[in-house]
Order: C-alpha cells, then structure tokens, then sequence
C-alpha cells in the first residue's frame, strides 16, 4: 500500500473536481430548469444535461465543520469526476438519509458507486456513462451491476453470489457477505482497482471480485471516471479519498482469492 501522504481528497465545497449530469426529471418534480421543454401530456422525456439548478448534489458542513456531500436523490443523476483513474484505492463513507422520491417511493433506497465510467453521460438510463457499478442499496452493498454492455467475469455460487473458489464464472453477481452498517450509521465504502481487476470492501470487509473487465465493444476496460449516483434516496457521503497503487495489498488480494 502507499503511504498516507499519498491520498488525495476528491470533495470541496465547490465540488471543483466534479460535474454533474442530471437525467429525466420525474413529472413530480417542480421547479425545473426555464430552458427545460415538458411535452404537453407533462411527462419528461428528455434529460436535464449538465446542470445542478435542482441542487441533486451539494457540500454541506456538518456540526464538526467537516465537508459532507449531501445527495438529494430527487432526480436520477450523476455526480462524475473530471479525471480519469487507474490503479487505485478508493475510500469514502456512506450513510443513508430519510427521504425518497418518485419513482423508489416504496422500494430499497439506491445508489452506486460507479467506476471506470467513459464515454458519452447517459448511456444508460440518460443518466451515468458506461461502467462498472458497486452497488449501494439497502441489504445490497458491493454487488456488481455491468451498465451499458460493459462485462466482467465473477466466480459465483450456485445462488450467484461470489464465489472466489468456484469454476462458475458469470458477468455480474451479488456480494458474498453482508457487512453495511444499520440505517443511519456510516458505512465504509473501499474499492481497489489494478487495471481491469476489482476488488469491493464493506466495512473492511471484502465482499465481491472481479476481473477481466471489458468495455462495450470488447475492449480491456482497465480506466475511467468516477460516478456517485443519486437515485431516488437521499444519501450523505464524506472523506471521498483516492490513492494510486501498483498492487493490490496483501490481505486484500488473499481475501479475494487473487
């Protein structure tokens, strides 16, 4: 691993290292950007683009002084980094708010982190770009979701869920343990990428691996942006933190069966 003076912290209150794509409003949503055209039956069609006016994404202080990304969940968006990255550690803490907005009113509350993004913003869903995603969702931390055609290959049990021993490979799968937090307490999010290798940590457990990511068009996918969604659930996110490494630690990698 590298050494502490190594990190680089990704959140300031300008959100300086960030742009944020903003999808299809659902028709709840009031107060929308002027330029945004409504067709006449009143349902959205169209994304908002590369706007925050609806402020899906803010930095907040909390009572400590400390930065804290507030996501509203109000419209499906992506907050995305400027920069891509590549071999790296990936550390943030996560924590869930109360509200819940349209159409996830009565489902799990969602989000994701996503990574080795590229590409055009709304490939999927005219939300986020192409990419690998650790899921964050209620009782669902660190699956992996393969958006837009991207791949992996996942040794999985007979239940799909990672397996690092079997010979069953598939592209995606669940998590193999289930280490979150309880609702409302932070939950520490890892993500160690080499090239087109990953591996999810929950709370300092390791939870799902993969390798051999590959791009839409079959390609290694071994780079690429960072996504933090917002998807209906009021979320809270603070010391997003990133690292360069050359190999996965040593722990880490037995843990994921590399």
């Amino acid at each position: 691993m590298t050494k502490s003076k190594d990190w680089e912290s990704l959140l300031d209150k300008e959100l300086s290292q960030w742009e944020i794509w903003t999808g299809v409003p659902h028709k709840s949503v009031k107060n929308l950007p002027a330029s945004y055209e409504i067709p006449e039956n009143g349902i959205p069609v169209k994304p908002i683009g590369l706007d925050n006016s609806l402020e899906v994404f803010k930095v907040v202080e909390n009572e400590n002084g400390a930065l804290v990304l507030h996501v509203s969940g109000l419209v499906y968006a992506g907050l995305t980094s400027k920069k891509e990255y590549e071999n790296y550690h990936l550390t943030m803490l996560f924590k869930w708010g109360e509200k819940k907005y349209a159409p996830r009113l009565e489902k799990k509350r969602d989000n994701g982190l996503l990574y080795h993004c590229y590409g055009e913003h709304g490939a999927f869903w005219n939300v986020w770009k192409r990419c690998l995603e650790s899921q964050i969702q209620e009782g669902d931390f660190g699956d992996l979701y393969t958006l837009a055609g991207t791949k992996a290959k996942v040794p999985v049990n007979e239940f799909n869920r990672w397996d690092s021993s079997s010979e069953n490979v598939i592209s995606g799968g669940k998590r193999l343990y289930d280490t979150e937090s309880v609702h409302g307490e932070w939950t520490r999010i890892d993500l160690y990428v080499i090239e087109d290798s990953a591996i999810h940590v929950t709370n300092g457990t390791v939870t799902f691996a993969l390798t051999d990511a590959m791009t839409h068009d079959n390609k290694k996918l071994d780079k690429g942006q960072l996504q933090i969604q917002s998807e209906g659930a009021e979320a809270f996110v603070k010391d997003i933190q990133i690292r360069p490494i050359k190999k996965f630690p040593k722990k880490i990698k037995k843990a994921a069966g590399f």
